[in-house]
């Protein structure tokens, strides 16, 4: 069983503190494949910070090899809903039948926030990988406008709807913490 260690952020004005699991540690379902896809959705993460944007960036890959990509628009399209997933859904929902997005991959630069889990949820996509996790994340956060994040891993999202999506991550620790290196103070 891995360690478990405590996470207080401040809430509210107020630190609460809850278990979590180690993620530092690279997770071994993470294939090369994988990491080849990751480092192309760091790219998309750098060029949405280049743009304006916060820095996230998700692709999907059916299995047939096609592939399509988002980058974060909240900034620059003025909508708190724009995260690279939720991007990403809304193009391939509308390319792609539900069988299709059944045996495709998302992978991301970042663990899908919860309104993202969701959306891939709702839309069927059989497998997530990301490269940094939420609680690495929120370790670099210093200041963020609007509302602060949820702190809700995709895994407990997923693990409440009917079909299993199935998750690999964190990776990549360094690559993807860097396109975040003084975005957030």
């Amino acid at each position: 069983m891995p360690a478990q260690r405590t996470a207080g952020r401040p809430v509210g004005g107020r630190r609460y503190a809850r278990p979590m699991s180690d993620t530092t540690a690279p997770d071994p379902t993470v294939s090369p494949a994988d990491l080849e896809l990751l480092h192309e959705a760091i790219a998309i993460a750098q060029r949405a910070r280049d743009h304006g944007n916060h820095p996230f960036g998700s692709l999907l890959r059916t299995a047939g090899g096609e592939v399509v990509e988002a980058e974060n628009t909240v900034v620059t399209e003025g909508d708190p809903t724009g995260h690279a997933e939720t991007g990403l859904v809304r193009l391939v929902a509308r390319r792609f039948d539900k069988a299709t997005l059944k045996g495709a991959t998302l992978y991301t630069s970042t663990e899908p926030c919860a309104m993202c889990a969701g959306a891939i949820h709702w839309a069927g996509i059989g497998r997530v990988v990301y490269a940094l996790a939420e609680q690495q994340l929120l370790g670099m956060v210093t200041e963020q406008e609007g509302e602060a994040t949820l702190d809700l891993p995709c895994r407990e999202v997923f693990a409440r709807g009917g079909d299993a999506v199935s998750v690999s991550g964190p990776a990549l620790f360094e690559e993807a913490s860097a396109v975040h290196a003084g975005f957030w103070s």
